[in-house]
């Protein structure tokens, strides 16, 4: 494939070209993705030792308490892996009466995680080695010890300010009382020893054995409601994908209870415009994508929830291209717009891919949703426990209100094309609300505008936020920036370097006997290969 607009935006990254690749947001889980690889494992494998790695050194995004998702092409087939938890059998709607909404912070916040599910899932149905093999990177850097990297370093600062009184945060994430600096030696003897009970134990330990335990044991002291009956209860759904054409190709998504169908519907709606006229990098081009955007998400907030095949509005009312047609037309393209709600049926995380010479690609990602999640650290373990049970409503009779045993509405989305029945591209974009966003800024760059993934990650991006409040990226230039509020955007201009908040891409695209990556330059990881 012939890409074009190289190296045009200043990161000073190349993509990299290779028959075997990894990319994720750590150079170190890269390299135990690549020596999975190098002893005969497969993309899966690497992708697995990649994902374990990760909650030992960035567990500003993701920890052994993760929620995860996955698209796998296996070489014949598309897969998809829904491994998020569900809440507390006691998450009654009566238990959170009087709050105005859910708690973000704390044990209230604490669904089942879902994480070590997924590695040992993935491993059983698609992997080469052995499971305890993929442990052996993560183990390694948590017992002696791993650099800080220069930007999780920040993230760790801020995120310590802000959870240290949360129970177990200090013990196990501020090492004499402050978050570790830049190119200082962190290590997690604890979070070894778990991790070194999951291999043994093929995850068992995690939802039934010592650890599962040790994590009923600390919510019970605290009041809260998980219990070893929820942690045992656990099953992943291997869901499939959804999925949306785009001239040749297919964009793929994890069904709901993710947000991934709101990049679908956005990219629905986009072709129903002349976006293909327009410099990927102008101000029609971005006022499209903008307003796309604040159209999907008004009706995935209204109408997006677990097991939405029960619910009025289903999945193919919300992808029927007649009614993305019709939200289409309500686009002004000189005008910034408030949108309603539509009547479909009238009409901090972390992210990686990989794959291998055999042709297997994986679109992987994990999350603890809000930096470190819920601040909860079950003690002598290294388990940093997410906070998904912020993403329920308290609205009654909300597809999305909280309920027992009940999935929360889910921002990670791991991302996968395919052109003509072939896998083309997996790729992820970390980053909260910014995922299904990333996923048209990239679906477009790439296919549409034929950039290569580390120009597409490089570019400056855009992020709805609510009502005309809109975000970019500090290297957008400012004629475009005055031309959209000149629109009626109501912009504001961040570097990504203040706020974190356009995400993380992590990139991998099949060409004529190979791949190419990118690996996102706002992170500290990078992409490698052989």
């Amino acid at each position: 494939m012939h890409f074009e607009n190289a190296r045009q935006y200043p990161s000073g990254r190349s993509p990299v070209f290779a028959r075997n690749i990894v990319t994720t947001s750590h150079p170190l889980a890269t390299q135990a993705g690549l020596a999975m690889l190098k002893i005969g494992g497969n993309a899966v494998d690497a992708a697995l030792a990649a994902a374990i790695a990760l909650p030992v050194v960035e567990p500003t995004g993701n920890g052994l308490g993760s929620d995860a998702f996955a698209i796998i092409w296996d070489g014949k087939e598309l897969h998809g892996l829904n491994a998020s938890g569900r809440s507390p059998a006691a998450w009654t709607s009566k238990r959170f009466a009087g709050l105005a909404s859910m708690p973000q912070r704390g044990w209230e916040s604490v669904t089942v995680p879902g994480a070590v599910s997924a590695w040992r899932d993935l491993s059983a149905k698609f992997g080469r080695l052995p499971f305890e093999k993929l442990f052996e990177p993560a183990i390694d850097y948590a017992r002696h010890g791993h650099h800080v990297a220069p930007i999780i370093a920040e993230q760790w600062r801020r995120g310590g300010e802000l959870l240290k009184d949360k129970p177990g945060f200090a013990e196990a994430f501020l090492p004499g009382g402050r978050a570790p600096k830049a190119g200082e030696l962190f290590r997690s003897p604890a979070m070894a020893k778990s991790l070194e009970l999951i291999a043994r134990t093929k995850g068992a330990a995690f939802y039934r054995g010592e650890l599962a335990q040790s994590i009923a044991a600390f919510a019970a002291a605290h009041g809260a409601a998980l219990t070893l009956d929820d942690l045992a209860a656990h099953k992943n759904e291997w869901c499939g994908t959804i999925k949306k054409t785009f001239g040749n190709t297919s964009l793929c998504e994890i069904p709901p209870n993710g947000q991934g169908i709101a990049a679908l519907m956005a990219l629905g709606i986009v072709q129903e415009t002349d976006i293909a006229r327009h410099d990927p990098d102008s101000a029609d081009a971005i006022h499209i994508q903008i307003e796309a955007m604040k159209l999907a998400f008004m009706d995935i907030h209204a109408f997006v929830a677990d097991g939405m095949s029960a619910n009025e509005v289903t999945e193919s009312h919300l992808l029927n291209q007649d009614y993305l047609a019709s939200r289409a037309a309500l686009i002004d393209k000189q005008k910034a717009k408030e949108f309603a709600t539509g009547a479909p049926t009238a009409g901090g995380t972390v992210c990686l891919a990989a794959a291998d010479a055999d042709g297997m690609m994986v679109s992987y990602i994990q999350s603890n949703y809000s930096g470190f999640g819920s601040g909860v650290v079950v003690p002598d373990t290294g388990i940093s426990l997410q906070n998904r049970g912020f993403g329920f409503t308290l609205e009654e009779g909300h597809p999305n209100q909280v309920a027992p045993r009940k999935r929360p509405f889910h921002t990670i989305i791991p991302g996968f094309v395919m052109q003509d029945d072939e896998p083309l591209m997996a790729f992820g974009l970390m980053g909260g609300p910014m995922q299904a966003q990333g996923h048209l800024q990239m679906m477009l760059r790439t296919q549409l505008w034929k950039q290569d993934p580390q120009s597409a990650s490089d570019a400056p991006r855009w992020r709805v936020l609510k009502g005309l409040d809109v975000a970019l990226e500090d290297t957008t230039s400012k004629e475009v920036v005055h031309e959209l509020e000149r629109r009626g955007h109501q912009v504001s201009v961040e570097s990504p370097d203040a706020s974190f908040g356009f995400g993380g891409a992590q990139i991998i695209h099949r060409i004529e006997g190979g791949y190419v990556a990118g690996s996102d330059h706002r992170k500290d990881g990078c992409a490698g290969g052989y």
